[in-house]
C-alpha cells in the first residue's frame, strides 16, 4: 500500500487540470466533422495502444483480484459514459460553460450522501449546495435558451464522474496506475466497438463506425494521448492524496478551460454565465473546505 503524499498528489492533479481541458478543446474542434462515437473510441484505443506495450515491457503487474476487476469494469463504463456526454456537450456549448456546469459534481455528491446513503449533512452545507445549484442554473440558462436540452449534458458528466472518482479512489492503492489505465483502455475499446457497429447498422450518425478525414487523424491521436496522460496523472494523484484534498484543485479546470476557449474559439462566458461560474466555484470550494474542517475536528476513536 502506498502512503499518502498530499503535496505530490496536488502537483499531479494540477497537471491533470491543464491537460484535461486541452483535450476537451481538441474534441470540440473535431466535433463538427467527426462522430462522437469515433472520438471516444479512438480516445480509448490510443490509450490501450500506448499503455499495453509499456506494461508488458516494464514487467508491471496487471493482475487484478475479482473485486478490483469488477470495480475496474464499472469504472470503465462510467468513464465511457462521462466522456461521451462531455464530447457531446462540447458540440453545443462553449468550452468554459460545459466545464463549469460539470462542476456541480460536489453538490450532487452531497445530496446523494444525505438522501441515498443517509449521511448527516449540516444546514450550512445544504445552503451552500443550494447556492451552488443557483450558480449552475445561471451558467445553464443562456446556453439552454440557445441549444435546448443539450445544455444539460454536463450535468450527466457531473453525476458520472462523481461516481468515477469514488470508484477510482477505492482501487487506486491496490493497482498500478499504468496497468489500470491499460486495462481500462482495452476494456473501453472492446465495449465500444459493437456499439459503433450497431450504430452503423441502424443509421445513428453520432455512433457510426466511419473512417475520419485524413486531416483529423493527428488531432484524434492527440486527443487519445492527452486523455491517456491526463487521466494517468489523475489516477496517480488519487494514489498519493485523498480525494477530499484534491477536489478543490480541480476547480482550476474552469479558468484553464476559459483560457483555451478564448485562445482557440474566441469564446468567453457572457455576464450571466460568468456570475454563475463565480458562484459555483465559491459554493463548491466552501462545501469541500467545510468537509475537510469537519473531518479534522471529528473526535478520533481509540480501540477499547
Amino acid at each position: 500500500m502506498t502512503q499518502d503524499r498530499p503535496v505530490f498528489g496536488i502537483v499531479l492533479m494540477l497537471v491533470f487540470c491543464v491537460l484535461a481541458p486541452l483535450g476537451d478543446a481538441m474534441a470540440k474542434l473535431l466535433g463538427e466533422t467527426t462522430p462522437v462515437g469515433i472520438l471516444v473510441f479512438v480516445r480509448f484505443a490510443v490509450q490501450a495502444l500506448i499503455l499495453i506495450p509499456l506494461v508488458i515491457l516494464s514487467g508491471r503487474n496487471w493482475r487484478m483480484s475479482g473485486r478490483v476487476l469488477r470495480l475496474t469494469v464499472i469504472r470503465t463504463v462510467l468513464h465511457i459514459i462521462g466522456i461521451t456526454a462531455m464530447f457531446s456537450a462540447l458540440q453545443f456549448l462553449p468550452l468554459a460553460d460545459a466545464v463549469a456546469i460539470a462542476f456541480v459534481m460536489p453538490f450532487i455528491m452531497l445530496i446523494l450522501g444525505k438522501y441515498v446513503l443517509g449521511e448527516t449533512v449540516g444546514l450550512r452545507r445544504l445552503i451552500a449546495c443550494a447556492v451552488g445549484f443557483v450558480g449552475t442554473i445561471l451558467v445553464i440558462q443562456p446556453s439552454f435558451a440557445q441549444v435546448g436540452a443539450a445544455a444539460l449534458l454536463p450535468l450527466i458528466v457531473a453525476v458520472v464522474f462523481a461516481l468515477f472518482m469514488l470508484v477510482t479512489r477505492k482501487i487506486a492503492k491496490e493497482t498500478d496506475p499504468i496497468a489500470l489505465q491499460a486495462v481500462s483502455g482495452a476494456l473501453a475499446a472492446f465495449l465500444l466497438l459493437p456499439v459503433l457497429i450497431a450504430g452503423t447498422l441502424v443509421g445513428t450518425d453520432q455512433m457510426a463506425l466511419v473512417i475520419p478525414d485524413s486531416d483529423a487523424h493527428l488531432l484524434l491521436i492527440a486527443i487519445g494521448v492527452l486523455g491517456t496522460v491526463a487521466h494517468l496523472f489523475m489516477t496517480w494523484s488519487l494514489r498519493y492524496a485523498p480525494s477530499a484534498t484534491l477536489a478543490p484543485m480541480q476547480y482550476l479546470e474552469i479558468p484553464v478551460a476559459t483560457l483555451f476557449g478564448w485562445l482557440i474559439f474566441q469564446d468567453l462566458p457572457d455576464g450571466v454565465a460568468a456570475i454563475g461560474i463565480t458562484i459555483t466555484i465559491a459554493a463548491g470550494l466552501y462545501v469541500i473546505l467545510h468537509e475537510r474542517a469537519s473531518a479534522r475536528s471529528a473526535p478520533t476513536q481509540t480501540p477499547a
